[in-house]
């Protein structure tokens, strides 16, 4: 059994907050479970409690303990033309909103993908993604309901390190993170808000540590 403990801490205009996340892994299922710095706060409690457990490529629960609130997620690949097309369901049972995505992977270069949420008219987002020389990815979103853009950069950097820029322009947010993948990760992040006169960046941090058994 895989277990893997991260602990994520941001700040924000001078207000902090903590979270932790546990999760397992047995044979092809996953456990986890997410809470916040309320959950201790004033004595352990089940406020910010979420528990999960997901099936890759399969099904996925959620479910906010305090809120009493589900959301189920059924994952599926079909071939479309010789290419796999990977299909997400989700329906969040609180909010009564269900949504399709979908992503074509056209090669190890290039993948379109798509996310509709149903019961609307335009709520539609097309997203295309381009790998240049494995190392550097490039990914513009457009908004349909919005008639916005996100734009997304990242590269690789010392081997397992991953450097990334956002930019939203519906809200006009910038995003810039510097993240690990190994055993120990790590991921350091800011986002600026260009709305905002100040501009001063909001600070995050995560740390994941990985055990086996």
């Amino acid at each position: 059994m895989n277990t893997s403990l991260k602990l994520s801490y941001g700040l924000e205009k001078n207000n902090a907050a903590a979270f932790a996340t546990v999760a397992a892994k047995a044979g092809d299922v996953k456990f986890k479970a997410s809470m916040t710095d309320a959950t201790f706060a004033n004595g352990p409690s089940l406020t910010g409690l979420a528990l999960a457990v997901e099936k890759p490529g399969s099904f996925g629960i959620d479910f906010d303990v305090p809120k009493k609130d589900f959301k189920f997620r059924f994952m599926n690949t079909i071939n479309v033309a010789e290419k796999p097309l990977n299909l997400t369901y989700m329906h969040n049972r609180g909010e009564n909103r269900t949504t399709l995505d979908g992503a074509l992977v056209v090669d190890s270069a290039n993948k379109v993908s798509g996310s509709y949420m149903f019961g609307t008219k335009d709520n539609f987002k097309l997203k295309y993604t381009y790998v240049h020389g494995g190392t550097t990815t490039f990914e513009p979103c457009f908004d349909f309901a919005g008639k916005s853009w996100d734009f997304m950069l990242s590269r690789k950097v010392y081997g397992d390190d991953v450097v990334r820029a956002t930019y939203k322009t519906s809200n006009r947010v910038i995003g810039l993170d510097w993240s690990r993948n190994s055993k120990q990760s790590f991921k350091i992040s800011a986002i600026i808000d260009l709305n905002e006169e100040s501009k001063v960046p909001k600070l995050f941090a995560e740390s994941t540590w990985t055990f086996e058994s």
